[in-house]
């Protein structure tokens, strides 16, 4: 009976082994064909992405298709975003270690993770309470410690944690949300994608200096749309 056990057990290790294997792999190549082959060229972003194991941030059922060049369902009408706009997005704030980064959208955590792989300190808020409690575990149990959620409306910022030294928005925005802007810091930066309601928007940078905004669309994009609160 021992030995049966003990076989079991053996096997369930190396499959469990092997599985890890396969994803670290699946992440490598993710890495070398869908982000370097195209034009991330920032080390720290790619580190970032090679370091988080995605197939852990989206459902179950769907870890196979983890690595894959696309979007996936997380649930209650949300997106994981394809890897190749995490890492555009990451790589277009110009992140640095000692910067603390708010983030619009907390969706299954996966952004939020990346982002903390290279800053000091990263705040995420999330609407949808499943998702972001969700998300906070799942974040707490990978010990990403220099992760703070919010349940809250994305819109107004999280103004007590402010100013921000990049603000990283993850829903489409019929416009920029003014709140956020006054939480960016002098130097700062922010990529929000911008356009009408369920349709096609722009990858909008917006960047603060002396006082001053400016706005620089990089690409077309679809994201799933901002949500708000209802009374509002």
């Amino acid at each position: 009976m021992y030995r049966v056990i003990f076989v079991y057990a053996l096997l369930f290790s190396m499959g469990t082994s092997m599985g890890q294997v396969g994803f670290k792999a699946q992440r490598e190549n993710m890495v070398k064909t869908q982000l370097r082959n195209r034009d991330i060229s920032n080390e720290a972003t790619l580190e970032a992405m090679l370091n988080v194991p995605r197939h852990l941030f989206v459902p179950q059922n769907l870890r196979e298709l983890a690595y894959t060049d696309g979007p996936l369902p997380i649930g209650e009408g949300q997106t994981i975003s394809q890897p190749y706009i995490v890492a555009y997005m990451t790589q277009a704030l110009q992140l640095r270690p000692n910067h603390k980064v708010l983030e619009i959208g907390t969706g299954s955590g996966y952004q939020a993770a990346v982002l903390s792989e290279i800053v000091d300190s990263v705040y995420t808020v999330e609407i949808v309470e499943k998702l972001g409690r969700s998300a906070e575990k799942r974040l707490k149990k990978q010990d990403y410690n220099n992760i703070q959620v919010r349940i809250g409306d994305g819109y107004h910022g999280w103004p007590k944690k402010a100013p921000f030294d990049a603000i990283m928005v993850t829903a489409g925005a019929e416009q920029i949300p003014p709140k956020l802007v006054e939480q960016l810091k002098e130097g700062g930066r922010m990529i929000i994608p911008v356009g009408p309601h369920r349709g096609i928007r722009q990858l909008v940078l917006v960047t603060k200096k002396k006082g001053k905004i400016k706005h620089k669309e990089l690409m077309a994009v679809r994201f799933v749309p901002f949500t708000r609160k209802k009374e509002e």
